[in-house]
């Protein structure tokens, strides 16, 4: 796949979960010079995109439109007509009442190259995650997908009830919620049943993902006792009644919960996607960012004399990509390291090494530093030479600890821990609206950052949001800071953290 100068891309973004976007979609958007996004589009998405991509949102909720239809055409071209690769990021599929059809005519007609990249519909996904196949052969051998609403402008619906009171297949309206009246009231009218079955799903594979069920006479009275809130899914037939049955996704241990997560932009991932796996949805808010050291003088130096060292104690996963990044700009490999004794403070950090070819000649049972520590003391002698390549605001323990028994120990700061690009009016805004039940914490950089956003005086909005952290120091962090802890890992890592999370 190259990226077309001059192109646009129309993506769909599939309905909401992380996981449902496609391959191609996520090639579009690593190309991409600009990304123009919809309002249910999931924003982690646009972590995909370049740091430098120029991000724009023309969300549409209810009768408001941040940018009206032609207007959003409009920017397309003129996107496009700077020489710029530009992705359409639209939710669901761009060709199902996505407008897409709209906007390729306007390329077309301006003669600018597109392409259409599907995406997974929300009115086969959302009831999936429901439990409910829109087809089943013991109940329909057919689907009709119906826009439950129309242009303002008509002044006569196109949709015609009398046809589909008569159809023996599944109806699924997408955007219909405001008229579900309306369209119970027309399929009874024209003849349809009035128990026939009808399942009404919100927010659809996300964890505020919300179902009732009823019939054509009773759903909206059900639905409106619910408060059910856009954008929902109405599904009409047979198949709703396996509703109960073969729902799997509200039975995940964390289904419905709202989780923050405040790692580096580029290892929240590896949590997130574990949370999500649970049924939790994630919000990505990284509080830290990983950046290169202002000088490399230091590090060369030692890197350059590498096989002077009798050990090497990497205390992070940051720490091994940095060291062997820096590594491979000296023109050195793993080779090096012959004769060198190898240190890792955990198991993720023991795998990023393995995954380089390096598998550590110790790990401790406990990880953290005061443990690694420990070991060490056992292990290394009076006079040997330790290398301690550790980011620039690492804790000092693992450093005096060795000393104290006279090993010679050089530390480097191999990167920078500095300020994440998590934004407070954002997250004022959640905490506000009551969206987050828990915060996780995966180091005490983590925390103070954090609080360094927040402001100490925003504290009490965290009332009724629980803290979780890795392990006792991050948690004495946050404790020193005036946070309750409430989850703390057993064991120090990602899926301790996680099981912690599951089993408080």
């Amino acid at each position: 796949m190259t990226g077309d100068r001059k192109k646009v891309y129309l993506v769909g973004a599939g309905p909401g979960d992380y996981g449902l976007i496609t391959l191609k979609g996520i090639e579009c958007l690593k190309l991409a010079d600009v990304v123009i996004y919809d309002r249910l589009v999931n924003k982690r998405y646009l972590d995909f995109a370049r740091e430098d991509a120029e991000k724009i949102y023309v969300g549409k909720k209810s009768s408001f439109h941040s940018l009206p239809q032609h207007q959003i055409n409009a920017l397309l071209v003129e996107k496009a007509k700077e020489g710029k690769t530009v992705v359409r990021l639209k939710g669901g599929d761009p060709c199902i009442f996505g407008r897409g059809g709209e906007e390729a005519e306007e390329l077309a007609k301006e003669g600018i190259t597109f392409e259409f990249v599907p995406g997974i519909t929300s009115a086969a996904a959302v009831p999936a995650y429901a439990g409910i196949p829109i087809t089943h052969r013991d109940f329909v051998s057919s689907v009709h997908i119906i826009t439950g609403h129309e242009k303002h402008e008509k002044d006569v619906s196109n949709v015609d009830y009398s046809l589909l009171a008569k159809l023996q297949g599944t109806l699924v309206f997408l955007m219909g919620l405001a008229n579900l009246g309306n369209i119970c009231t027309s399929l009874i009218k024209n003849g349809m049943p009035e128990e026939s079955p009808v399942a009404v799903i919100s927010q659809g594979t996300t964890s505020r993902q919300k179902k009732i069920i009823g019939n054509l006479k009773d759903i909206q009275e059900k639905v409106k006792r619910a408060k059910l809130i856009p954008p929902a899914i109405i599904v009409v037939g047979k198949v709703v009644k396996l509703h109960d049955k073969l729902d799997w996704f509200l039975k995940k241990p964390l289904s419905g919960k709202k989780i923050l997560v405040t790692r580096t932009r580029s290892q929240a991932s590896v949590l997130a996607q574990k949370i999500e796996e649970l049924g939790g949805e994630v919000y990505t808010f990284p509080t830290i960012k990983i950046a290169e050291p202002l000088d490399h003088t230091a590090i060369d130096s030692s890197l350059n004399k590498i096989k002077s060292y009798h050990w090497i104690v990497f205390t992070s996963v940051n720490g091994v990509e940095a060291f062997f990044k820096r590594l491979q700009h000296q023109k050195l490999d793993i080779r090096s390291l012959h004769g060198v004794m190898i240190a890792a403070i955990g198991v993720a950090t023991s795998r990023a090494l393995e995954e380089k070819g390096v598998i550590p000649d110790f790990v401790p049972d406990k990880f953290q530093a005061e443990t690694l520590a420990a070991g060490l003391k056992e292990r290394i002698s009076k006079g040997q030479r330790v290398l301690l390549p550790t980011a620039d605001i690492a804790r000092r323990v693992l450093e005096d600890e060795l000393r104290s028994i006279g090993a010679q120990v050089e530390k480097i700061d191999l990167y920078r821990t500095i300020p994440g690009e998590g934004e407070r009016d954002t997250l004022l805004e959640w905490l506000a609206n009551g969206e987050i039940d828990i915060i996780t914490f995966t180091s005490s950089s983590t925390v103070r950052n954090f609080i360094k956003i927040l402001g100490r005086e925003n504290i009490p909005l965290l009332k009724q949001v629980k803290v979780a952290c890795i392990g006792p120091v991050t948690a004495d962090t946050a404790k020193k800071l005036g946070l309750k802890v409430e989850i703390e890992a057993k064991e120090f890592t990602i899926d301790g953290l996680v099981q912690a999370i599951v089993e408080p």
